[in-house]
């Protein structure tokens, strides 16, 4: 009996240590959460206390006495180092003030307009708002305020802008990396340029399968490099000797393959299927098929379809079930037909699309991204590139202003894109100008670029106004845009996600090839 009255007390004296450092262990949960509310410094619930309950040490275990010292300190050291956790200090408060302010989405600009902003955030937007105390106040002086544009229609890692012929040949012998290099200069001119946003739609090289739109959005997102925020299609997918077809022109077998689905090279709805999947699979955030034929590619003609509509609707179908949305390349009615009837999210170019296709297109909800500078860069240096893509070029370019006119009156969903590539990156705001003078008034066309552009890419709540809680990408240009669109082409102060990239001069011009690139806007 004393035995077990002896072996009771041992039990109860053990039960009561145990329950004295659970009790201390859940006073110090309790002092971690109060220094670290939302779990910010230990990224989630107690992981920063390094002991839990089953490691400490109590009197019953049979641990050596050598190192029951040892655990007791660890355990004291953990107390210490929990208990001299910082609070984390609130982020500095940015407030912007210009003569104007333009929300993204409203039809007018308001006067006085301020922009408060903390950490990557807009905490406010409006006229006259008053600045915080011990804010940081940058005042903009006689400009106005506007969310960042954005670009529906690029390509950050290619230049066609100088001499189509010596540009073909460059490319065969140019090494993946180094173009790869070149990039990191298109998108830091783009982003300086007023544009914190692009979908970029297409990124080839002969001969290679790297992923180099991939590696330019990611070390962005890293903060690697300087550059727009990039939504990307990988290589496009498109048909044999198609407009996407990167050996077409070139003699047969040159390259000593086919190029197939793992460069986006599909024939039939299965194939087709795969081809998506496997850019899915590799970092695409939006899909772009090429459903007729193109202006830049020698073996075809620029408006013949290029997908039947089985391979259309497989090309829609497997997208949408992988939640990505598709744009396609298209300038042909017919092919515009077909892909606005298999749910496409947009038509680019749309060069020859008649005004029942437009109704077709307006009923569906389709955008339309019409790509005006791209025309016009190759009409403005006609020369540069060979006599058939000279004459595919003229019948885009007689066509596209009829039919822009008409979507504009049809009231269309026109979201703004360029297909920066064919004219030197940094140009894109050269765009507002040409849709002004073909009928879009100036608010309209800031629109296209800012809300409209961010629901076609589907991130209309994150970014695309000035709003509370969205991204504070916020840019500047001179003056009033809606008196002269050609403010756009001018910004001077560029902030993505509360860091301000440029205020002041660009740290280099829009990037060209070739000398005299400066494009000079014929009359229409």
């Amino acid at each position: 009996m004393g035995e077990h009255r002896s072996e009771d007390r041992r039990r109860h004296h053990t039960e009561n240590r145990e329950r004295a450092i659970e009790s201390r262990w859940l006073e110090h949960q309790s002092i971690e959460a109060k220094a670290d509310p939302l779990n910010k410094t230990a990224g989630g619930p107690s992981r920063g206390l390094a002991l839990c309950r089953g490691s400490f040490y109590i009197p019953g275990m049979n641990v050596p006495v050598l190192y029951r010292f040892p655990l007791r300190f660890i355990f004291l050291i953990t107390v210490v180092v929990l208990s001299a956790i910082p609070i984390r200090a609130a982020d500095k408060v940015v407030v912007l003030k210009a003569a104007r302010l333009f929300d993204g989405k409203s039809k007018t600009l308001v006067q006085n307009g301020v922009v408060i902003v903390q950490g990557n955030k807009i905490v406010d937007a409006g006229s006259n708002l008053p600045a915080p105390p011990d804010a940081q106040v940058i005042d903009l002086g006689d400009t106005t305020l506007s969310p960042g544009f954005m670009d529906g229609h690029t390509h950050l890692t290619l230049d066609f802008s100088g001499n189509y012929n010596e540009r073909r040949l460059k490319e065969v012998g140019l090494n993946v990396s180094e173009q790869a290099i070149a990039a990191t200069n298109y998108a830091r001119a783009t982003v300086e340029a007023g544009f914190t946003t692009v979908r970029d739609l297409g990124s080839r090289f002969v001969g290679s399968k790297e992923f180099v739109d991939v590696a330019l959005r990611n070390s962005i997102n890293k903060g690697v490099i300087v550059g727009p925020r990039m939504l990307v299609a990988t290589s496009g997918i498109g048909a044999t000797g198609g407009h996407f077809d990167p050996t077409s022109g070139f003699r047969d077998m040159l390259f000593g393959r086919e190029p197939d689905y793992s460069e986006g090279i599909a024939d039939g709805p299965d194939a087709i299927r795969k081809a998506v999947r496997f850019e899915v699979k590799n970092g695409a955030d939006v899909i772009k098929g090429a459903v007729s034929g193109g202006v830049l590619s020698l073996a075809d003609e620029v408006d013949t379809p290029q997908l039947t509509p089985a391979e259309m609707a497989a090309l829609v179908d497997e997208s949408h079930r992988l939640r990505k949305k598709v744009a396609v390349h298209c300038h042909g009615d017919q092919a515009a037909k077909e892909a606005i009837a298999a749910g496409v999210d947009s038509i680019e170019h749309g060069s020859f699309m008649k005004p029942e296709t437009l109704t077709l297109m307006k009923n569906k909800g389709t955008y339309l991204v019409p790509t005006l500078m791209a025309t016009e860069w190759i009409m403005s240096k006609i020369d540069n590139y060979p006599p058939v893509l000279q004459e595919k070029a003229k019948a885009a370019a007689a066509a596209r202003s009829d039919m822009f006119r008409n979507a504009v009156k049809m009231g269309i969903k026109i979201s703004f894109g360029t297909d920066a590539a064919v004219y030197p990156h940094g140009q894109n705001a050269k765009e507002f100008k040409l849709m002004v003078d073909l009928g879009m008034q100036p608010i309209d066309a800031l629109r296209s670029a800012t809300a409209t552009t961010a629901e076609l890419f589907g991130i209309a709540q994150k970014t695309g106004t000035l709003e509370k809680g969205k991204f504070a990408d916020v840019i500047a240009m001179p003056g009033d845009p809606t008196s002269d669109i050609t403010a756009s082409e001018r910004v001077s102060f560029v902030m993505k996600e509360g860091k301000i990239i440029r205020n002041g001069p660009p740290s280099a011009p829009p990037v060209a090839v070739s000398e005299n690139a400066e494009l000079e806007i014929p009359a229409d």
